[in-house]
């Protein structure tokens, strides 16, 4: 299988002890293509440092997430801006892909609400202008996120929900916004819900992603989340589909083509 991670976080501090290890398993396993998030300015070294070594697989996105918007968000939001710029005009593999992980984040704290608000436009903006997708963070803040997507919605407006947790309602919500569904580890949780309407959705509208080192699939649910454990989500949305594993695979892993360019 050809299988295409589009949203983990390889340069994170839970894979510091075991991470050639870690990225040996995933691409022993046919995942081939790893599309990285951004946090922020802390974390960029160490995105370019997993580029360098793995330049033939690994893709990176630039972005403030929304849980790291802050006091010096202005600040964060200039380095996004800058380094999308400096990138943005090489014309080898070594640009960024997506803006993101962008959105609104108002489990953890909804004091910054109007910040992440006013960043996750500007970050909209700043990937249209570059004809760039969006990876879209969303953790109780279904309402906030379409609103703002009603607002910028046109035809330069597209990417990725990531890590899609919504009803089938928001599923066609954010479809109709020219957005891919990211499904991961939640799909095989017995609570996880999204697994009781997901033959619903064509998967044409489907990506796979790990989120790593988050959100690990059964049977490894609580532990540390890695990219080889996309082959759990495969297996599991082949069975909610009715499909062989290989064909999940293709048809995601096209789907990611279009979304990313590559």
């Amino acid at each position: 299988m050809n299988l295409t991670d589009t949203h983990t976080h390889l340069y994170s501090e839970a894979f510091d002890e075991d991470r050639d290890e870690m990225m040996k398993r995933a691409l022993d396993a046919g995942v081939q293509r790893f599309f990285v998030p951004a946090i922020d300015s802390s974390y960029t070294n160490a995105m370019y440092a997993i580029e360098e070594q793995y330049p033939a697989h690994v893709f990176l996105m630039m972005g403030l997430h929304p849980t790291h918007v802050k006091e010096n968000y202005e600040e964060e939001l200039a380095h996004v801006a800058e380094e999308l710029e400096k990138r943005q005009q090489i014309s080898t593999s070594k640009k960024f892909y997506a803006v993101g992980e962008i959105g609104i984040d108002l489990y953890w704290d909804k004091s910054f609400l109007k910040q992440q608000q006013d960043a996750f436009v500007r970050q909209i903006q700043m990937a249209k202008q570059y004809e760039l997708p969006i990876a879209i963070h969303c953790r109780e803040a279904f309402d906030e996120i379409f609103e703002i997507l009603e607002q910028e919605n046109d035809e330069k407006l597209f990417g990725i929900f990531h890590c899609f947790t919504g009803n089938l309602e928001q599923a066609h919500k954010a479809i109709d916004f020219n957005m891919k569904l990211g499904i991961g580890g939640v799909a095989t949780f017995k609570n996880g819900k999204i697994n009781q309407f997901l033959d619903q959705i064509d998967l044409k509208n489907i990506v796979l992603e790990t989120d790593a080192p988050y959100l690990a699939p059964v049977p490894y649910r609580g532990k540390r989340n890695e990219s080889l454990y996309l082959t759990n989500v495969v297996k599991k949305l082949a069975e909610i589909y009715g499909l062989q594993q290989e064909e999940i695979a293709a048809i995601t892993t096209q789907n990611s083509i279009d979304v990313f360019g590559r």
